[in-house]
């Protein structure tokens, strides 16, 4: 079991958390959060392995990613009073996903030997369309095209990944520091309202 292993897990136990969070505040029954839980978990990551014509999908080929879902969707629906309690902890575990998620798909399209730009977009799919779905299904606006720093942070935290390659860090390292960008980004946009600019007719 590597640390790559460890952090898709980890990233689609956050990100079903995240969904199966935001269904519950929409009072979905039992299977809609579920449903929702790995729309959020999941999304992303088959969005990209479409792309690239990676068949079958990953999460198809290890059941384990099913577990996680489903167990994580159990959890947060049984705690859901302990969950809603703690502040903001949507937003949390929504960062968390997005940053592991980023490094996720940034380094499959480098193992697929593709263009470092076309990498870093891998990443950011792979890190925001889960959300994009979530949010859909959720008849809410997707935080992607508001105004909060989202895949911005996922661009950068993929452009480190590429180019920290080209340094002689162990990759865990540079799991830890790309990871950490994408959520320190993301907190700080939101922390001191960072946005990027709108368009609008006058």
């Amino acid at each position: 079991m590597t640390i790559f292993y460890v952090l898709d897990i980890l990233g689609t136990i956050a990100f079903a958390i995240s969904g199966a969070n935001i269904a519950i505040h929409k009072k979905f029954d039992p299977f809609g959060v579920l449903i929702i839980a790995f729309a959020t978990a999941i999304g992303g990551g088959t969005l990209r392995d479409v792309l690239i014509g990676r068949h079958p999908v990953g999460w198809m080929q290890d059941l384990n990613y099913v577990y996680a879902i489903v167990g994580a969707t159990i959890i947060t629906i049984l705690l859901r009073k302990k969950i809603n309690s703690f502040n903001k902890s949507l937003f949390i575990f929504d960062t968390i996903g997005l940053g592991i998620f980023t490094i996720i798909g940034t380094e499959i399209g480098i193992e697929y030997n593709l263009h470092p730009l076309i990498s870093i977009a891998l990443g950011t799919i792979t890190a925001v369309f889960g959300g994009v779905i979530r949010d859909i299904l959720c008849n809410e606006i997707p935080v992607i095209f508001r105004k909060e720093i989202y895949a911005s942070a996922c661009i950068l935290g993929a452009l480190t990944f590429v180019l920290l390659q080209y340094t002689t860090l162990e990759n865990n390292i540079i799991y830890i520091i790309t990871v950490m960008i994408v959520i320190i980004t993301r907190l700080l946009s939101v922390k001191f309202k960072l946005a990027l600019p709108t368009f609008y007719k006058s």
